[in-house]
């Protein structure tokens, strides 16, 4: 199987006189084969997607699945009884080189959704040449994927560089059969995996796609995925050890957090699955569509003939689709769309690539324009966001993290001289101040009981730890007082936080904060009066003084 990339830009006619804001465009599309346009998109995409981050998010903090993946990575594992480690690993060796800052993340994750667009280009080139490949690349940056579901660094986005890198490899090892590609096919297809256990469904988009191609019996009779399942199989290999030591935990985590779905509803998740991708893509289809509109009869013709390479990628696409729909429906689970927005440049390839005739570049600058016009107004739009945001507030609290990291840090250090050596309490509070705060403490929950609200050691109470809930959180601060079972002094105090954007105030919350100092081990130990709640006990200590409920405004947004 050879692959044939054909040119994609016609002469411009008479018919299209060239306006003088044209030709910048037109020189840049000149660019793309001598090597340098497609490099400067990159560049560009990630410039103006880092200005809306850094504009947007000028008054919030970084997402908490941001700073989840920050804690995992703290520590070398080969697993997590969430997700496998790939993201963590990335955040840790991201942060070996960058500092612990928010632009920081936000560029990792805009960097990641570059290089997931490259990787797309390393399979688009090896179907057609020159305008094309920009026109792949500029109707995926229609989609939502690759600016706001990847500025959520996190086991799904990391997806967006993994499934298109492991699709190139799979695709010259099936097209060569040689060693090395089988080599990196088994790689790529493992780091996948590494990334998230959902990849399973690209693996299994593979074999359907070998198993169904016509050159199958080629492959097959080749070392080729011989090679590749034992590289990836031998790459796996620490970390299925992990899963079986840890009874496959993150399996019991998804089957938990996502199973127990009846079949009327299990199908019902199957369907709007296909149905939200097929959404996702209406605006890239609806202009790919408006590009080629006099020539939709020959591409009609040309979809049903399709050359063996983009074959193979279809295939794939319908594995990936195919699998996830059976297995929601099998098992019983929910089946988000946005699982799958990895997968979606599959479309894009194959739409673009089937076109045998060239595009006018005409439609091409157009396309250009306009995606380079939305990318622009979402950047003048982001300060009208951050403007909302500081009078509304977030879900998930983010707009207070660092404030409360900071405060916390501060009221430890009144009553401690050693660094705060672990946090927990509201997941996100905690993993917050773990990166927000100086001290940077370690996330205190084992990450298996993350949901369960048990209480922490007393060995670990001794060494020192603090926990922060947002007022009103029943879960927490009902967890928060179970804390008078522990043989320790406690240090209990609220505090309000409010939102500034500019110098104007916004939403405020009020935080709960209780410290346990680290125990001297000459002193005797501090019991907590059977008697006396936990509140009354550190108020009692006069450690803090409490507002009354009327000085203190509403609480979470």
């Amino acid at each position: 199987m050879t692959s044939n990339p054909g040119t994609s830009a016609s002469p411009r006619t008479p018919a299209q006189p060239r306006a003088a804001w044209r030709r910048p465009f037109e020189a840049w599309l000149d660019g793309i084969e001598p090597g340098w346009a497609i490099p400067a998109l990159l560049i560009g995409f990630v410039a103006i997607w880092m200005a809306f981050l850094l504009i947007a998010y000028i008054n919030a903090d970084l997402h908490p699945d941001i700073l989840e993946t920050w804690s995992i990575g703290r520590t070398f594992e080969w697993g997590n009884p969430k997700h496998p480690p790939l993201m963590g690993w990335v955040a840790r060796l991201w942060s070996t080189v960058f500092p612990l800052t928010d632009w920081s993340f936000q560029l990792l994750a805009m960097v990641n959704a570059a290089f997931a667009l490259w990787s797309v280009d390393l399979i688009t080139r090896r179907f057609v040449r020159g305008d094309k490949r920009v026109i792949v690349l500029l109707l995926l940056m229609l989609l939502p994927a690759y600016q706001f579901h990847a500025q959520r660094f996190n086991a799904n986005s990391i997806l967006l560089a993994a499934w298109p890198l492991a699709t190139y490899c799979f695709l010259r090892s099936f097209e060569t059969r040689a060693f090395g590609w089988s080599v990196a096919a088994g790689l790529c297809a493992a780091l996948a995996m590494l990334g998230k256990h959902y990849s399973v469904f690209l693996v299994a988009g593979f074999v359907l796609a070998a198993i169904a191609h016509p050159q199958r019996r080629a492959y097959f009779a080749s070392l080729a995925p011989w090679v590749s399942a034992l590289v990836g199989l031998a790459v796996l290999a620490p970390h299925l050890y992990w899963l079986a030591a840890h009874d496959f935990a993150p399996m019991k985590y998804a089957m938990t957090a996502h199973g127990g779905r009846s079949l009327p509803s299990a199908v019902h998740e199957s369907g709007m699955f296909t149905l939200t991708l097929l959404a996702y893509f209406a605006l890239p289809a609806v202009t790919w569509l408006l590009m080629i509109r006099t020539n939709l009869r020959a591409y009609a013709s040309n979809l049903r003939r399709i050359e063996p390479g983009l074959l193979l990628l279809l295939l794939v696409f319908i594995g990936s689709i195919l699998f996830p729909a059976v297995a929601c429906i099998t098992i019983g689970t929910d089946l988000p769309a946005l699982w799958n927005l990895q997968g979606l440049f599959f479309v894009a390839i194959i739409a673009v690539a089937a076109a045998t005739f060239a595009v006018d570049r005409f439609d091409t600058v157009n396309l250009a324009v306009f995606v380079l016009g939305l990318s622009l107004f979402a950047v003048g739009a982001a300060p009208f966001h951050a403007i909302y945001r500081n009078t509304h507030g977030y879900k998930e609290g983010r707009t207070f993290y660092r404030q409360a990291a900071e405060e916390l840090t501060r009221r430890w250090h009144q009553v401690s001289p050693t660094p705060l050596p672990a946090v927990s309490g509201d997941d996100n509070l905690a993993f917050a101040t773990a990166f927000y705060s100086p001290d940077h403490p370690r996330y205190a929950r084992p990450f298996q009981f993350q949901y369960v609200w048990g209480l922490p050691r007393q060995s670990t109470l001794d060494k020192g730890w603090a926990a922060l809930c947002f007022k009103g959180e029943a879960d927490c601060e009902a967890w928060l007082r179970r804390l008078e079972t522990r043989q320790t002094k406690f240090v209990q105090s609220e505090f309000v936080l409010t939102s500034q954007l500019w110098g104007r105030p916004g939403v405020s919350t009020v935080i709960v904060a209780v410290i346990a100092p680290p125990r001297d081990p000459s002193a005797e130990p501090v019991l907590v009066p059977e008697r006396e709640s936990l509140e009354d006990f550190s108020a009692s200590r006069r450690h803090i003084q409490f507002r009354p409920e009327s000085a203190i405004r509403p609480t979470r947004p």
